[in-house]
């Protein structure tokens, strides 16, 4: 089934789902956008970085300590990588059950650095990302490989505090029905402004309107050149002047409301692919396919993660067990064998809106270069 718009995608969902809401449509809009962070976070795991995921963090400027920002997804260079095994009888696995491990023992975590989260709890909600410690320049999560019949697998991976990549998702556009919307253009500046603070590659608008590219090495060197091209060598070099402080920053954008398209840009989508290094646009058929097939008619293998999604919106608090953070676990292999699976058709529902004229098979090639960088070196 395909839908108009986003807005006739919205009125349908606050009919068939979100009814009992005092405000379905607000609660409709909401879900949509979690949506969105769920197809970003499942095209990550499904082009191999699960173990390189955070979420949620704070994330200094550059330059400038004293503020930080949260965004949706950073990517993290690891330094080390256990693999370790598990029972039912071992659950819930919290942090501090995990460092007790004898293989982690040994490294003699302070206790003000453990932290209260737990990986798989006793009922299966599987926390994606869980962050055990903290530690100075580096911290540690712990991600679920697999689990079936009651035995499992974990990774306990420790990364570098500073990302080589982050990811957040907006919907910008107004809403039917409004002239103009105010929030979103907020949204969007702000989306903007940490786009364009946090990595030591920094924009200048040249007087013809093209963009150049400024960094500064340590002994205080200016280079500059195309943004782009300056970009593209840095990603390429060993230079760890260069890529000690470099930040790939990306956007993933959808419709609020049928206002745009990717070659027909609104204000909103043009402040943040001058601010970006990519801007993905999810499109409308690829945003209403998902839902389609997720909750309207859905198929047998996707079949737990509509269960869960629709235990979640009940109208109860506490009830949630399908976010980036928590998901039913049986949601979890649902959606990763439906992305795992689906590969090419997922990737097809995002329009690369910057740079332009760029596939997307170009950004995935730039994050598996950053990925495997020597960063020990780079940071040492």
């Amino acid at each position: 089934m395909s839908y108009e718009s986003v807005d006739q995608l919205q009125k349908v969902l606050t009919e068939n789902v979100f009814h009992y809401a005092k405000d379905g449509k607000k609660a409709a809009g909401r879900a949509l956008g979690t949506l969105v962070e769920i197809i970003t976070f499942y095209a990550l795991k499904s082009w191999g970085f699960e173990h390189a995921i955070a979420i949620e963090r704070r994330l200094p400027e550059f330059a400038n300590d004293d503020i930080t920002h949260n965004v949706e997804y950073s990517l993290h260079p690891s330094v080390d990588t256990i693999t370790l095994d598990f029972s039912a009888t071992s659950l819930p696995l919290t942090a501090r059950k995990i460092l007790s491990n004898t293989v982690l023992r040994q490294r003699e975590i302070p206790s003000e650095a453990v932290k209260s989260n737990s990986l798989l709890s006793k009922d299966l909600i599987l926390r994606n990302s869980c962050t055990i410690a903290e530690i100075d320049g580096v911290f540690m999560n712990a991600y679920l490989d697999m689990y079936s019949r009651g035995t499992g697998k974990y990774a306990v991976v420790t990364l570098l505090q500073r990302p080589f990549a982050i990811f957040e998702c907006k919907r910008v556009g107004v809403e039917e029905g409004m002239k103009k919307g105010p929030q979103t253009i907020e949204k969007a500046k702000q989306g903007a402004y940490v786009a364009r603070m946090v990595s030591s590659l920094q924009k200048m608008r040249y007087s013809n309107g093209g963009m150049a590219g400024v960094i500064q090495r340590p002994d205080g060197t200016i280079e500059i050149d195309d943004y782009f091209k300056l970009m593209a060598r840095i990603i390429a070099s060993a230079d760890a002047e260069l890529l000690s402080r470099f930040v790939l920053t990306v956007g993933v954008v959808s419709n609020h409301g049928n206002w745009f398209t990717s070659e027909n840009h609104n204000k909103e989508l043009k402040v943040l692919a001058q601010a970006y290094d990519w801007l993905l646009f999810l499109t409308d058929a690829g945003l209403s396919q998902f839902i389609d097939r997720l909750l309207f008619n859905p198929t047998r293998e996707l079949q737990p993660a509509k269960d869960a999604f629709l235990k979640s919106y009940t109208g109860q608090k506490g009830a949630n067990q399908f976010t980036k953070v928590k998901i039913a676990r049986t949601a979890d292999i649902a959606l990763q064998s439906y992305f795992r699976k689906n590969r090419t058709l997922i990737e097809r529902w995002f329009n690369v809106i910057a740079p332009a004229r760029t596939k997307l098979s170009v950004l995935k090639s730039e994050l598996k270069t950053l990925q495997c960088k020597n960063w020990g070196d780079i940071h040492g």
